[in-house]
């Protein structure tokens, strides 16, 4: 196999996205459009591609640091132009060069790797990648001779009437001859309506020198490229839909497939059950057999086997196997819960770890705590971390038993096997094994109510 390199062009302002961002950096699957492509190529064997940067190139080059090698093109002349301030960039002894646009996302490993394929095999000089489509409006078509070889790719604003009813379109990416593109580049001109330096008169250029083969693509969705929001929104349909059918058949079940929104970082185990109005996002892990939804987020968290999780929001979190969470549980950055614990409803924890087989059934707040396990801590629970100033930490201790409406005014430890009355507030350490009441004297008034009605009528 010969060595392989990729031009991603870049450098467009992306004007009817209306954005102050580059076009590229748009995200659908949660990533950026660009990021799309240069994962795709980089599974065909291109280590660093060259990224042709311009508007917003600061941006662009942030964001993909050391995953490329860069070229400023500091004028909007077109892609041939585009691709002629990349040169100096490639290594001298790569001999196949892809030239891919950044904002086509849907562009899967197994076509690129095609079209690598067949430009290799025909030994070709230029091999472009093409799609047949119902309406190929705004597209360059690709002009046949006779033999059914490539001849031109003409721009439709440039094409005849004749020639804009051709219904094969230019995807916009191409392989070559390295050598063969750096000589047909010195000879191309912006001879065209648009005065710009079209990479598609490269192909006419190698046609007389050798051959110019097309390798046309199955699915011509994936040639969508993204100039708007309706575009982006488009493309993001399309990817969910490979994304859930991906998943599905892997062993996932989705009851509403439609309503799962997924990114592309995300894994889940087969026998897991996802419910409608799911969204997982980031890096997500779930483990086989869970029971995730419905209304619920998970964001860059590790679900373990067997975990049910319901109409809840999980963020940055690690949920051992056997957890149940929710319903309306809010788990926050930093949440660890060990195997068996249960998380009830209306619970927010943060930054906490929560031991094996522990509970926390509802309507409590836990933030900065250690909680050992089988420890119960009662409904209306609050630790009380923070002073206004620094956030402090709460320790309970294996076996506790933590009383309804208890605030643990940190930092305090609860010990081992110890009992907290309810109505309590603590702020002292509690020793193992004690029973700790915190509460005022109870006093009863026999007949006061009574009284405040004669108090009551005699102010009338």
């Amino acid at each position: 196999m010969k060595k392989r390199t990729a031009i991603v062009l870049a450098a467009g302002k992306g004007t009817r996205m209306k954005s102050q961002h580059p076009k590229v950096l748009h995200e659908i699957a949660g990533e950026p459009l660009i990021a799309h492509v240069v994962k795709t190529i980089g599974a065909c064997g291109v280590k660093k591609p060259v990224v042709v940067i311009g508007h917003g190139g600061e941006e662009v080059q942030a964001y993909l640091g050391e995953k490329a090698l860069y070229a400023w093109q500091k004028e909007q002349l077109g892609t041939g132009h585009a691709v002629m301030v990349a040169q100096s960039a490639l290594d001298s002894d790569e001999q196949t060069v892809m030239v891919i646009c950044g904002d086509t996302p849907l562009l899967t490993q197994e076509t690129l790797e095609a079209l690598f394929l067949a430009h290799e095999k025909k030994n070709a000089l230029a091999t472009v990648l093409t799609a047949r489509v119902a309406n190929p409006k705004g597209y360059g078509r690709i002009l046949r001779d006779d033999s059914g070889a490539v001849q031109a790719i003409v721009e439709e604003k440039d094409a005849t009437e004749e020639e804009r009813v051709i219904k094969e379109i230019n995807a916009g990416t191409y392989c070559f001859d390295k050598e063969a593109l750096e000589k047909a580049l010195e000879q191309i001109k912006p001879n065209n309506a648009q005065g710009e330096y079209y990479l598609t008169d490269v192909l006419a250029i190698l046609r007389q020198q050798g051959i110019v083969a097309a390798f046309e693509m199955e699915d011509a969705r994936e040639v969508m490229g993204i100039n708007n929001r309706q575009q982006l929104a488009e493309a993001e349909r399309l990817m969910q839909e490979r994304l859930r059918a991906k998943w599905m058949d892997a062993g996932v079940t989705m009851v509403d497939p439609n309503s799962v929104w997924l990114h592309g970082s995300v894994s889940i185990e087969e026998d897991t059950i996802i419910y409608p109005q799911t969204l997982l996002e980031g890096s997500v892990t779930i483990g086989r057999g869970s029971v995730i939804g419905p209304g619920t987020r998970i964001k860059d968290s590790h679900i373990g086997a067997e975990v049910i999780i319901q109409n809840s929001i999980v963020l940055e979190s690690h949920i051992s196997d056997g957890c149940t969470v929710g319903p309306f549980a809010y788990l926050r950055p930093g949440t660890r819960l060990e195997e068996e614990v249960k998380v009830g409803d209306f619970v927010e924890i943060k930054k906490s770890h929560i031991g094996k087989g522990s509970k926390i059934p509802h309507l409590s707040y836990v933030g900065d705590a250690l909680i050992g396990t089988d420890v119960n801590i009662g409904a209306g629970t609050i630790t009380c971390n923070y002073d206004g100033e620094n956030k402090h930490l709460s320790v309970v201790e294996d076996g506790a038993f933590i009383g309804s409406n208890t605030n643990l005014v940190a930092p305090v430890r609860i010990g081992e096997g110890s009992v907290i009355g309810a109505g309590s507030t603590i702020t002292k350490d509690v020793p193992a094994g004690a029973l700790a009441v915190e509460r005022n004297r109870q006093i009863i008034k026999d007949g006061y109510c009574k009284i405040r009605q004669k108090d009551c009528h005699t102010k009338k």
